[in-house]
């Protein structure tokens, strides 16, 4: 059985542990590493896209890197309770025609008892930035 320590129920500090690994694996931009983080039958929403299972998640970050260029991503805690966390994140990223955006959001994760994400509902507005205004 898989398992991603640490695991439910949390407290503040292995909610926080749990928020900056995601934030590291996010941040490598490898769709199978960060793929491994979800159940099989996960469940997400991500703005107008709702996704099922592990490999339609593979399958979306491959395409999201393939389109936002230099990806860098910073998360925060923002609440917890039991098997649930809220993350406040902000990422910026270029497109291919060069514009950078600032991607400001906030996220809600339940967990299995095996420490996998089975559910993640992210909201996520984007901002155009100028290069010499990015903070990431």
């Amino acid at each position: 059985m898989e398992k991603k320590y640490p695991l439910p129920p949390f407290t503040e500090e292995t909610a926080k542990q749990k928020v900056q690994a995601a934030e590291d694996a996010w941040n490598t931009k490898d769709p199978v590493k960060v793929s491994k983080a979800y159940t099989v039958d996960t469940e997400w929403r991500n703005r107008i896209e709702f996704l099922n299972g592990r490999e339609e998640v593979q399958a979306f970050l491959e395409r999201k890197w393939e389109t936002e260029l230099d990806y860098r991503l910073k998360k925060e805690l923002w609440g917890f309770r039991e098997n649930r966390i809220a993350v406040r994140f902000e990422y910026e990223y270029r497109n291919r025609e060069g514009q950078w955006f600032r991607a400001y959001g906030n996220e809600n994760w339940e967990f299995d008892e095996n420490g996998l994400m089975k559910k993640r509902y992210a909201s996520i507005n984007d901002l155009p930035i100028e290069e010499k205004d990015r903070r990431i």
